[in-house]
């Protein structure tokens, strides 16, 4: 959990799980995310092997930003995860 753990990177992870995207296409769906924020949780994500970077050579420069296999494998757990809040959201603990 310390991996994906913070209050960005599920987010990031369950908005990389519908598709590819890059960084302002990111950035305009997370709401209240900085740049500089997104920017670190990103490189950590990639750092851990949940997220691939792929960097386009053109004019201007494009970069895209998608879940590597290994980051698709963890879609079920935030599915899972997802499916318990909805069921426990009006339960108290």
């Amino acid at each position: 959990m310390s991996v994906v753990g913070g209050k960005w990177k599920m987010t990031i992870l369950w908005r990389l799980a519908r598709d590819t995207k890059r960084f302002n296409e990111l950035q305009r769906s997370i709401e209240n995310i900085t740049r500089k924020m997104l920017t670190e949780q990103l490189r950590e994500l990639e750092r851990d092997g949940f997220v691939l970077r792929t960097v386009y050579s053109q004019v201007p420069p494009k970069v895209e930003y998608s879940l590597t296999d290994y980051g698709k494998t963890f879609i079920p757990v935030m599915q899972a995860m997802a499916q318990w809040g909805l069921t426990h959201l009006d339960s108290e603990a």
